[in-house]
């Protein structure tokens, strides 16, 4: 496929179209040189950005700083938004005669104002990629490598793909995947690559969580630590079943109360009855006290005197004592009936007292025998813990074996198309196919530099310790310039060898910086462009251009300070 146009437009205006023709498109800077002007900015990395963008790029690369992702150009960002702007890429299969075509509109909003379209069809933001790339390669059915992968040379301004001739995806490309790109673009039939890195990636993933699993203990601790569990378990089971736990307790321990309630209460009753029989002896006793022992003699002598005095005295003395006396007879008679039933009472209440008491005994003893529900509590306790440790390790331990037998399957699988892969007959292809692959590659080197460039293979570990092939170009450049050579080189050879293979290819090759290289090797990658049928789309600064360049026929656009790609100034 090649460039035929890009479109940038608002949605009834047109801000800028630009033309492709064969060979050399340059896009170039013509702000003149001086101290006020410099020729940055103006847009001319913004063209590749914006191609990249029709190809599936997020479109945040068009107006963020690439060194700091968090700087964005805002002019051009809310320019973008506020207008609009729809970008629109066609290509076609020949420029001269073309068969197929196919056209490319996106646009910077969101959600329902987001315009994704292929060939008129709206397309879904997730699934663009995927249709893009049936499109473009309709023969192409294979999951890996992607769509972008295929056609990362394609597209060179990142610093990435400009200072690297085959490592050209981000810095965390594996070596597994960059084995499953060039075994592809060097047209070695290899139906497994998406398998192989799919089981790769999970071999890591599995191991990575193996690692995790066994950070505090590798599979054999924890075995051994579920056997120690299982004997302690074993042990305060068999401490459970010997506690002498009273099932009753809570019974027994309300009976007591309530016994030592009625124990209480019987003594309180003894203790009254007794006070009560006290009182009664002391009052006996105290009546007793009051009976009359007096000289009688005496007292009858006295009471003759008072006879003689006072005539109207009826009794005796003698029948005044008796008198007294048969009183304080009858009332301690009466005092003294009480006292039997009193004794009756205070026997049958201590008879009460004392089995109570012995009843309180039995109890206390029953209860103070058994083992308490506390220590029961204890031991439960214990068991609770060991269980929870045993279920944690018992479930860890499942996990690391069932991981194990993940990569055991996967390993397995792995070493079935491994078997294949670096197989002789394998290797022998992928030789046959770098030999024809270095044949063209060397010869356009040697056409721009005199040198001849090829690329090798080499079976090298990666760090997993798994077989993979890597790629790698033979007689490195140091030099940033001759380094630009050498990229252009392969990717104009490589567009050579596609062609000579029936490998579908993009014809095109965007790169930025040219003014890198010297213009000898520029007037030669001129020439070789055009000669060849390969669009090479370069942003440069036209005083850097060597004179023979200087030609409108290379032009696609100029760009200057007065005149930048999107045309901002000119619309405020």
């Amino acid at each position: 496929m090649f460039l035929k146009s890009l479109l940038i437009s608002t949605p009834i205006n047109v801000i800028r179209e630009i033309p492709f023709h064969k060979g050399l498109n340059l896009i170039v800077d013509e702000t003149p040189s001086g101290e006020t002007l410099t020729g940055n900015n103006v847009g001319k990395t913004t063209v590749l950005r914006l191609i990249d963008f029709c190809f599936g790029r997020d479109g945040s690369v068009v107006f963020k700083d690439p060194e700091s992702k968090r700087d964005v150009y805002q002019l051009v960002k809310d320019y973008l938004i506020d207008n609009k702007i729809i970008i629109t890429l066609t290509l076609v299969d020949d420029l001269d005669n073309p068969q197929r075509q196919v056209e490319v509109s996106r646009n910077f909003l969101a959600r329902k104002e987001a315009i994704c379209k292929i060939n008129g069809e709206f397309i879904s933001k997730t699934d663009f990629e995927r249709r893009l790339g049936e499109a473009i390669f309709p023969s192409i059915r294979v999951e890996k490598p992607t769509f972008r992968q295929i056609i990362a040379h394609n597209v060179r301004y990142e610093d990435i793909r400009l200072n690297n001739t085959l490592e050209i995806l981000n810095s965390f490309t594996k070596l597994e995947e960059y084995e499953t790109l060039y075994l592809f673009l060097f047209g070695c039939d290899y139906d497994e690559g998406s398998r192989r890195e799919e089981l790769l990636a999970n071999i890591k993933s599995e191991s990575n969580y193996k690692k995790r699993l066994e950070k505090h203990g590798t599979k054999n601790s924890y075995k051994v630590a579920l056997q120690d569990i299982d004997r302690e378990i074993a042990k305060l089971e068999q401490k459970k079943s010997s506690l002498n736990i009273n099932p009753q307790l809570d019974k027994d321990l309300k009976d007591l109360t309530s016994l030592k309630e009625e124990l209480n209460s019987v003594s309180s009753a003894i203790t009254s009855l007794r006070i009560r029989r006290d009182v009664i002896q002391e009052s006996i006793n105290d009546f007793n006290l009051q009976r009359f022992h007096v000289d009688m003699a005496q007292l009858q002598l006295v009471y003759k005197q008072a006879a003689a005095l006072i005539p109207t005295i009826h009794h005796t003395f003698e029948e005044m004592v008796s008198y007294h006396n048969k009183m304080l007879a009858n009332r301690i008679r009466f005092i003294e009936e009480e006292i039997p039933a009193l004794d009756e009472r205070m026997t049958l209440l201590q008879a009460t007292f004392a089995s109570l008491r012995e009843k309180e005994r039995n109890l206390t003893a029953k209860i103070t025998a058994s083992d308490t529900f506390e220590e029961l509590e204890k031991v439960i306790n214990a068991l609770n813990e060991q269980y929870t440790r045993k279920g944690e390790y018992g479930a860890i331990l499942s996990q690391i074996v069932s991981v194990e037998e993940a990569m055991n399957k996967f390993n397995e699988d792995l070493k079935n198309i491994d078997d294949s892969l670096f197989s002789k007959d394998f290797k022998t292809k992928v030789d046959d196919q770098l030999s024809k692959f270095n044949d063209i590659f060397s010869e356009i080197s040697d056409e721009l530099y005199d040198e001849r460039y090829s690329v090798k293979e080499d079976v090298v570990r990666n760090t997993k310790g798994q077989s993979v092939y890597k790629f790698s170009v033979i007689g490195t450049n140091l030099s940033s310039g001759k380094k630009q050579g050498e990229i252009s080189c392969f990717d104009i050879a490589y567009t050579l060898f596609a062609d000579q293979e029936s490998i579908p290819c993009l014809h095109f090759i965007l790169n930025d910086k040219k003014e890198l290289m010297h213009d000898n090797q520029l007037v030669k990658l001129a020439k070789i462009a055009n000669r060849e049928n390969i669009q090479f789309v370069a942003s440069i600064l036209e005083d850097k251009l060597p004179a023979e360049l200087h030609n409108d026929d290379y032009y696609v656009v100029k760009l200057s300070q007065n005149d930048k790609l999107f045309r901002i100034e000119n619309q405020s």
